[in-house]
């Protein structure tokens, strides 16, 4: 429905303005991953509840992208307000010089635009063309718990290491941060394959759009505004600790840590 592609857009591209605004007012960049968040899940929810599919698997989708925009929207804004700009935003405006303002602007709205992939997820997950839940519903069910676990896990394992008054200036290498360097941004990855799960199936051509989701979400965090900018400023800022670390923790993909105790404390 073209109505509904031009609400969802305009929305993400609202969001994604007012971000850019609060940043800029605040100087807090942190705080624009929280409003995507909060963004992209509103903006999926509008799309699943306006899709003809079945109303009990359009509630379980709407649910499912709304706890997950919750949670991790509430997070980053927690951890925004409380800390300084983000590592990331602050090198890009710093690269980017008088222009910043501008160039932050267009490179929130390409943001919103590549949002646009999840609601259309969303919306086709929702719409598929089967009456009630059945097995392949619950193991979607099931995946996007185990990564929404994982995810809030891995978060508070980071959380809990940066309290430490002995962790000050180390980087985590304890729990799930032993197995990938970046296991918040893996089982993100890995809950948007529930939606594929539910779609995909003989007869209902749409249901490959869902792969849009977790194939965007794989290109934003691994190559574009995830693992390449955090990881270069941890080079700058701790290069012989990054290092070691690099080469004993998987970049993304989980796998068991190669010693119980990767780096030493100084």
């Amino acid at each position: 429905m073209l109505w509904l592609a031009v609400v969802v857009a305009l929305m993400l591209s609202g969001a994604m303005a007012l971000a850019w605004r609060v940043a800029l007012t605040t100087g807090q960049s942190g705080r624009i991953d929280a409003i995507w968040a909060f963004a992209t899940g509103s903006a999926a929810v509008v799309a699943v509840a306006a899709s003809p599919g079945d109303p009990l698997r359009r509630t379980v989708v709407c649910v499912m992208v709304a706890i997950w925009s919750l949670r991790l929207g509430l997070y980053l804004w927690r951890r925004a307000i409380s800390g300084a700009d983000d590592p990331r935003y602050a090198a890009l405006k710093q690269s980017w010089g008088e222009a910043a303002p501008q160039r932050l602007f267009l490179f929130l709205q390409i943001q919103a635009v590549a949002s646009w992939p999840l609601a259309l997820t969303a919306y086709c997950a929702a719409a598929a063309p089967r009456s009630g839940l059945d097995g392949r519903d619950g193991l979607a069910i099931a995946l996007f718990a185990l990564a929404f676990a994982g995810e809030a896990i891995a978060d508070q394992q980071m959380a809990g290491f940066k309290r430490a008054p002995a962790n000050r200036g180390r980087i985590c290498d304890q729990g799930l941060w032993a197995w990938s360097r970046h296991p918040n941004y893996f089982f993100e990855w890995l809950g948007w394959l529930a939606y594929p799960i539910m779609a995909l199936e003989a007869g209902y051509p749409a249901g490959w759009l869902t792969l849009s989701g977790p194939l965007v979400i794989y290109w934003l965090l691994v190559h574009v505004s995830g693992v390449p900018p955090l990881e270069a400023h941890l080079s700058r800022s701790r290069p012989a600790e990054f290092a070691a670390y690099a080469e004993n923790v998987s970049a993304f993909w989980p796998r068991p840590p190669r010693r119980s105790r990767l780096l030493a404390k100084p």
